[in-house]
C-alpha cells in the first residue's frame, strides 16, 4: 500500500495533459511537492496519505498562469483613469519618485493574495509599467517584491530591466518622509538587474524566477528620438537580450504593435525564449516571423491595447505560434481573475470573426495553463496535472447557482466560473489556500498594509485630485461631485 503526503479525492479533474483527459471521480496523489499519480479514484484505492482532501462536487485543475501583469499597479488601479493619459503619468511618477521598498512589498503581497484567491499560482510581474518605467535603480525594490510573493506562497516571474534611452533617468527614494533624488544611468540599471538575477532567480524551490525586459522600440521612437539616442537604445536592448540568453532567462517586452516585431527581428530579439506582449495589428509577415522563430506571445484581451487594435491571436496560433493569456492587471480597470480574461478572449475573437466556434473552450483554458507554461519555458514543471510535475493544483466548488447543474465540467469552468469560486490552492505541494482562506498570511494584515502604503504614495505625489469621481462617470455631464 503506497503512502503519500496529500490525496485529493473525488471531483472531476481537468488534467490538461497531452491527451487532455477529463476524469470523473478523480484522485490526485502528491508527495515531496510533486504529483505522484492521477487517475480515477477506483484505480488509486490503495493509496494512503497524511492528508486527504475531499473534493466531492469540485473541479480539479492545474494552477492558472498569468503571463503578463505589472507589479506596482495594485496600489494605483483606477487613479486618474478617466483623464486622458493621467493614469500612465501617475505610474511613471510613482515608479521613479514615490515608491520605496515598503511600497513594493505591500503591493506584492496584495497582488499575490489576489492571485492566490483566484487560483492563479504563477504570474509574470513587470516591476513597474507602462512599457517604459521599471524600478531598476536599486535591487532593494525587487527584493521587497520577491519577499512579499514568497510570504503568500505563489510563484512569480519578475521582469526587470532598464528604462528606454536616453539616460540618465531621475529617480528618488524616501527616508523618514524625506525625498532624495538622484540620476540613474543605464549601467547602474543593468547592475541592479544583474544583482536581482543573482539574488533571486530560481530561488525558493523555483517559485521566484527573474526575466529581463527592455522597452519596445517602435517606428515613432526612431522618428522622434535624437538619432544618437535611438542608436544607443538599439545597443542597449541588444545588451539586455544577450544577458537574458547568457543566463537562460525569459526576455520580455510590453507593447508590440504595427511593425515593431519586424524591428525586433532586425535587432535580433526574437526566439523561443522571447515573450512579446499585446502584439496588436501585426502584419502577415510579422505573424510568420513569430511562428518561425518560436517567439511566444502574451495576449491581453482585456487591456486597453486590445481596444486600440486587435491582437491576431487566433491567426498566430493557426500559424503554429504559442499564444498565452495575460491579465495586464491591474491596469487600470482589470483584475487578476483569469476566468474573466478567458471569457473576454473568447468574445473578443468570436466577435471579430463573427463565428461562435472560434477559440474553443478547451483551447482558451490551455492558454492560461499548459500553453502559458510553455511560453515561460516551464512546460516540464507546471501547467498540467501529470506525474512528476510540481503539485500546483486548484479545486473549484461547483455547488453554486451559477455553476449548476453539475455536468459538462469544462464548460462550467471556463464559461461560468469566477475566481471567487476557488476553494483550495496547492503550490509545489504546499496547501496555501484551504477552504478559501490563505494558510500562510493574514489577509487583514495585507489589506491594512496596502491601504497604508497607498495613502503614503498618494501624499508623495499630491494625488488627492486623482481620486475624484469624474463629472461624466454617469454619462451625464456635471452630475458627479
Amino acid at each position: 500500500m503506497s503512502r503519500f503526503d496529500t490525496l485529493f479525492s473525488g471531483g472531476t479533474a481537468i488534467t490538461m495533459d497531452p491527451e487532455r483527459r477529463v476524469i470523473d471521480n478523480a484522485a490526485i496523489a502528491v508527495t515531496d511537492g510533486k504529483i505522484a499519480a492521477v487517475g480515477p479514484t477506483s484505480e488509486l484505492a490503495n493509496i494512503q496519505a497524511g492528508e486527504v482532501i475531499d473534493c466531492t462536487g469540485h473541479l480539479l485543475f492545474p494552477g492558472l498562469i498569468d503571463v503578463h501583469a505589472h507589479a506596482g499597479h495594485g496600489l494605483i488601479k483606477t487613479m486618474g483613469m478617466h483623464d486622458g493619459d493621467r493614469w500612465e503619468d501617475i505610474c511613471g511618477e510613482v515608479y521613479t519618485q514615490a515608491s520605496p521598498p515598503a511600497f513594493w512589498h505591500a503591493e506584492a503581497r496584495l497582488a499575490a493574495l489576489e492571485r492566490l484567491r483566484f487560483g492563479v499560482t504563477t504570474g509574470v510581474s513587470l516591476l513597474g509599467g507602462g512599457d517604459t518605467i521599471m524600478r531598476s535603480d536599486h535591487p532593494d525594490h525587487a527584493s521587497a517584491h520577491c519577499r512579499g510573493v514568497v510570504e503568500v506562497g505563489t510563484r512569480s516571474v519578475v521582469a526587470i530591466g532598464p528604462t528606454r534611452a536616453p539616460h540618465p533617468r531621475l529617480y528618488a527614494d524616501w527616508t523618514d518622509d524625506q525625498k532624495r533624488t538622484y540620476p540613474v544611468s543605464f549601467e547602474q540599471q543593468m547592475q541592479t538587474c544583474r544583482q536581482v538575477v543573482g539574488d533571486w532567480h530560481n530561488t525558493h524551490d523555483g517559485r521566484i524566477r527573474i526575466a529581463m525586459l527592455y522597452p519596445v522600440l517602435r517606428d515613432e521612437h526612431e522618428r522622434d528620438m535624437a538619432p544618437e539616442d535611438y542608436a544607443t537604445a538599439c545597443d542597449q536592448v541588444r545588451i539586455v537580450r544577450t544577458h537574458a540568453r547568457d543566463k537562460g532567462l525569459v526576455f520580455t517586452q510590453d507593447g508590440h504593435w504595427r511593425g515593431s516585431v519586424r524591428r525586433a527581428e532586425r535587432l535580433g530579439l526574437l526566439g523561443p525564449d522571447a515573450l512579446l506582449s499585446h502584439c496588436i495589428d501585426l502584419h502577415d509577415d510579422e505573424i510568420a516571423l513569430i511562428a518561425t522563430t518560436g517567439t511566444k506571445i502574451a495576449h491581453n484581451p482585456s487591456a486597453n491595447a486590445s481596444i486600440m487594435g486587435r491582437c491576431p491571436a487566433t491567426e498566430m496560433m493557426a500559424a503554429g505560434a504559442t499564444v498565452a493569456l495575460g491579465s495586464d492587471a491591474t491596469a487600470p480597470d482589470r483584475s487578476g481573475d483569469m476566468f474573466r480574461h478567458m471569457q473576454q478572449a473568447m468574445h473578443y475573437h468570436r466577435r471579430h470573426h463573427r463565428d461562435a466556434s472560434v477559440l474553443p473552450i478547451g483551447k482558451v483554458l490551455a492558454m492560461c495553463t499548459i500553453d502559458a507554461a510553455c511560453a515561460l519555458g516551464l512546460q516540464d514543471e507546471i501547467g498540467s496535472l501529470e506525474p512528476g510535475k510540481a503539485a500546483d493544483i486548484v479545486t473549484l466548488d461547483l455547488r453554486r447557482a451559477h455553476l449548476y447543474p453539475p455536468n459538462m465540467a469544462l464548460h462550467r469552468l471556463v464559461c461560468f466560473a469566477n475566481g471567487n469560486d476557488v476553494r483550495h490552492v496547492m503550490v509545489g505541494g504546499a496547501l496555501v489556500l484551504k477552504d478559501a482562506m490563505p494558510t500562510r498570511v493574514d489577509p487583514d494584515e495585507i489589506l491594512t498594509e496596502a491601504a497604508r502604503e497607498a495613502e503614503k504614495m498618494i501624499a508623495r505625489i499630491d494625488g488627492a485630485a486623482d481620486l475624484r469621481m469624474p463629472a461624466d462617470i454617469w454619462g451625464m455631464e456635471g452630475t458627479a461631485s
